[in-house]
């Protein structure tokens, strides 16, 4: 794993050295830190958890397609329905991936 070095307004590289500019906010090489193999280890976990969220809602927007044209095509009261529970259950996921996203980043675990 590379290492990590973190700037002052929360940008993580990777790489041997930090970047001579930020490319988020231009900050100098110096306003970032090293971070300790615990704190890139846990970089490493939320970038891999954060993409598993977006693939859930990237999925679930699928989802939420497919139920829509479902429910258009009409084809009786029975397929509708089902159609129509599935897509209220599909914006649950998707609510759910969404608020611990926003809860990641609350929380600066975003890398």
């Amino acid at each position: 794993m590379k290492k990590k070095f973190k700037c002052s307004c929360g940008y993580v590289h990777d790489g041997d050295a930090p970047p001579a500019v930020c490319p988020k906010c231009g900050a100098p090489a110096e306003k970032f830190t090293a971070l300790d193999d615990n704190a890139a280890n846990l970089v490493e976990r939320s970038r891999r958890t954060n993409m598993l969220h977006a693939h859930v809602i990237d999925l679930a927007r699928q989802i939420e397609r497919a139920c829509k044209d479902g429910i258009q095509d009409n084809l009786d009261p029975g397929c509708v329905d089902v159609f129509q529970k599935s897509l209220q259950a599909c914006y649950v996921m998707m609510k759910l991936s969404m608020t611990e996203l926003q809860g990641h980043m609350n929380k600066g675990k975003w890398g």
